[in-house]
């Protein structure tokens, strides 16, 4: 299960260099149900998401390099590239900041997960997190893939 809220963010008050960085490329093979293939550094991935926006299931399948390439082949709509910091918060929380690259050059996105909705709820975001956009679809990785413009 993934529970988590998504933010658009407009500017960063701190430098990102003392932070964890993976780089992510992903693509899909299908946009409903979700399906798609991830390069997270030097793992790869197959994962399945069902329907939904804050909470959704979502299972991760382990790919060898080789299946990973063969699978990027057959996707659909736009390959999305970012760099992804991983930011210690408040409560054991981290906030995933995603860096787009590519198609999506200077989008800025922060993703926090949650153990469960009610703390998904409850949570109060940093003052530098602008508009919470955890119920629009539009900023789902898998609906910028389709060419969805920021």
């Amino acid at each position: 299960m993934e529970i988590e809220r998504k933010f658009l963010i407009t500017k960063i008050p701190f430098e990102l260099d003392d932070y964890v960085c993976r780089k992510i490329e992903q693509a899909y093979l299908c946009t409903e149900p979700v399906v798609r293939v991830r390069r997270d550094n030097d793992d790869f991935y197959l994962t399945y998401k069902s329907k939904g926006l804050m909470v959704r299931e979502e299972y991760n399948l382990p790919l060898t390099e080789e299946a990973y390439s063969h699978l990027l082949a057959k996707h659909d709509g736009i390959i999305i590239t970012k760099k992804r910091y991983e930011i210690p918060e408040r409560d054991g929380l981290t906030i995933e900041l995603d860096v787009f690259e590519g198609e999506y050059d200077g989008l800025i996105l922060a993703e926090v997960e949650f153990s469960s909705e009610e703390q998904a709820i409850a949570y109060t975001p940093p003052e530098w997190f602008g508009e919470d956009v955890s119920s629009s679809p539009e900023y789902h990785n898998s609906t910028l893939s389709c060419g969805i413009s920021k």
